[in-house]
């Protein structure tokens, strides 16, 4: 319990400076959004309507003042108005943060399932069929960009075989979008869990299950795997980082509505209020991960910090 409030404690603080941080360097940009949302919405662009829009958001007040507005209001559920559209920046997210949600956490989920029998399978066997694979996929995940994939996908099964409309935004596009995601998670953690399975059989208590009459692939699920999925959950939580960034480019790459999408719409017309709430989601986004994996590592060995 004393390990989870401190770790609720440095989280709160994290957010903190997080918040602050991209509070301030997004604030301080070197452009007016009141003459991007005058320009946006086609108002007269008078003194008057200048200097209401300021008083009304705020931006004749000092950095710190606006700051704690912006806490207290985030805090409260209102994220501030997209300076594009005109619409609560919150209505937004929640419009189209189910689908980035969905991209994330499938993909997480599935690398999840397939990383696990490909790692037991290539320390069954080293040298072997899986073994290799695993191999190769970590060398090709590794050199070749997610995008890039993604094309050569859009182009076989969208203009080649025509199984798929490219750029539809429709289930086809969403399965592909998961898949892509998945792809690198599963080549890093099958290694990760590789690798943890074994060092865990060269341990002496692996070689007492041995003795007791087990077979090799008995004892290392038995006993080596509780060891080895520790280490995976812990490399979950960088992988959790790369998603944020594989997943915003299948957004993109195949047309999905998502929360990534309308950033990069946003970011040509420097929208300070669905900057922050991006930066922010993000930052709850790896907060939930890692608060998960360390529930469930805690749960593996509540000895360890």
């Amino acid at each position: 319990m004393k390990k989870l409030a401190s770790w609720g404690l440095q989280t709160a603080l994290g957010l903190l400076v997080v918040s602050f941080a991209a509070f301030a360097i997004i604030t301080l940009m070197p452009v007016d959004p009141v003459e991007i949302a005058i320009r946006t919405w086609n108002l007269p662009a008078t003194d008057e309507t200048m200097a209401a829009l300021r008083q009304d958001w705020g931006l004749d007040r000092p950095l710190i003042s606006r700051y704690l507005r912006w806490g207290r209001d985030f805090l409260h559920g209102d994220w501030g108005r997209s300076f594009r559209t005109g619409e609560p920046v919150r209505t937004e997210f929640l419009h189209r943060l189910p689908l980035s949600l969905s991209i994330g956490i499938a993909g997480l989920c599935l690398a999840l399932l397939l990383a696990l029998p490909l790692g037991f399978a290539a320390v069954v066997k080293p040298g072997g069929v899986a073994d290799r694979f695993s191999r190769l996929l970590s060398v090709f995940t590794q050199s070749t960009p997610v995008f890039a994939t993604g094309l050569v996908l859009i182009w076989v099964f969208g203009v080649q075989l025509r199984w798929i409309r490219p750029f539809a935004n429709d289930r086809a596009s969403l399965v592909l979008a998961i898949a892509l995601v998945a792809l690198h998670s599963t080549a890093v953690l099958a290694r990760v869990y590789r690798k943890g399975l074994q060092e865990a059989a060269i341990q002496p208590w692996f070689v007492t299950a041995r003795a007791k009459g087990l077979s090799e692939t008995q004892a290392l699920w038995r006993h080596a795997h509780p060891s080895a999925l520790y280490a995976v959950l812990a490399a979950v939580h960088s992988e959790a980082g790369w998603v944020i960034g594989s997943a915003a480019a299948m957004e993109i790459l195949f047309g999905l509505p998502g929360i990534s999408q309308f950033l990069v719409q946003s970011i040509s017309m420097r929208d300070q209020m669905v900057l922050q709430a991006y930066v922010m989601v993000i930052a709850l986004w790896m907060v939930s991960i890692d608060c998960l994996a360390r529930l469930m590592m805690l749960r593996l060995e509540p000895r360890l910090p």
